[in-house]
């Protein structure tokens, strides 16, 4: 029996390198994300957290392996790509807001050039998108007026008004001030809560514990472990796990 769209994973990767140079950076990576789960990425700085969550909309090229996304190999490049990228959303560490266009206009935006929407139907969304993120009132404002949290807002509200099947966050706090940083945690939450495929790369590990389906620790480009956030934090089994761990939940 072949496996339906509804019951595969809709992120698969197999055996998938990548090298900067003499730096392997990816190394025989497997990892599978289902339907409506959310994957917290952890691990020190360097470990590839940040290439494995870009190699999956192609913004790294891998060297070896597969990576499947909705049970199709990437294209290489082309409208293929630009299709596989719509259904992707990606929100960055940086906001990568377009500092010349309102906030209302950055979240449109999208939906209009790639997907030819009509105006009046993504006008609705991006407004609805802005009111669910709670920056509807912000809407006529250009980026720079904005402080970091309400633009990370923003830039989430943006990728979600592209109606994508999963949501990349590549350590999307980590240049906020701390007082910003539950603002925007908590509308991912919502997001998980409501269902949303999400590859999340962190440091916020209150985060991991409540909202991760799985939690994914890398360390030097490998997945040393993978467990439900509980059972993840309460009985690490690599020493890895363990020092790093040590370190982190201590502060």
């Amino acid at each position: 029996m072949t496996a339906t769209s509804t019951d595969r994973p809709l992120i698969q990767m197999s055996q998938v390198n990548k090298w900067f140079g003499p730096l392997h950076v990816l190394r025989d990576v497997d990892l599978t994300v289902d339907r409506g789960e959310v994957v917290v990425v952890i691990g020190p700085s360097g470990s590839g957290k940040s290439t494995l969550c870009r190699a999956v909309n192609r913004l790294e090229t891998i060297q070896s392996g597969e990576i499947l996304f909705d049970g199709q190999r990437l294209p290489d490049e082309g409208r293929a790509l630009a299709r596989l990228r719509s259904e992707v959303g990606m929100v960055f560490q940086s906001f990568n807001l377009f500092a010349h266009k309102t906030v209302l206009e950055n979240v449109m935006l999208g939906p209009l050039k790639v997907r030819r929407e009509k105006a009046a139907v993504v006008r609705e969304r991006a407004m609805a998108l802005l009111k669910r993120v709670d920056i509807a009132n912000q809407a006529g404002k250009y980026p720079a007026q904005l402080s970091g949290g309400q633009q990370q807002r923003a830039a989430i509200a943006r990728a979600l008004a592209m109606q994508p099947k999963v949501m990349l966050f590549d350590e999307p706090t980590s240049a906020l001030d701390p007082e910003m940083v539950n603002e925007v945690l908590d509308v991912m939450t919502v997001l998980a809560g409501e269902g949303m495929t999400m590859i999340v790369v962190t440091h916020e590990m209150g985060f991991a514990r409540h909202a991760a389906n799985r939690v994914v620790f890398m360390a030097d480009g490998q997945l040393i472990e993978e467990a439900a956030p509980a059972e993840l934090f309460a009985n690490p089994r690599s020493e890895r796990l363990r020092d790093f761990l040590s370190k982190i939940l201590t502060h």
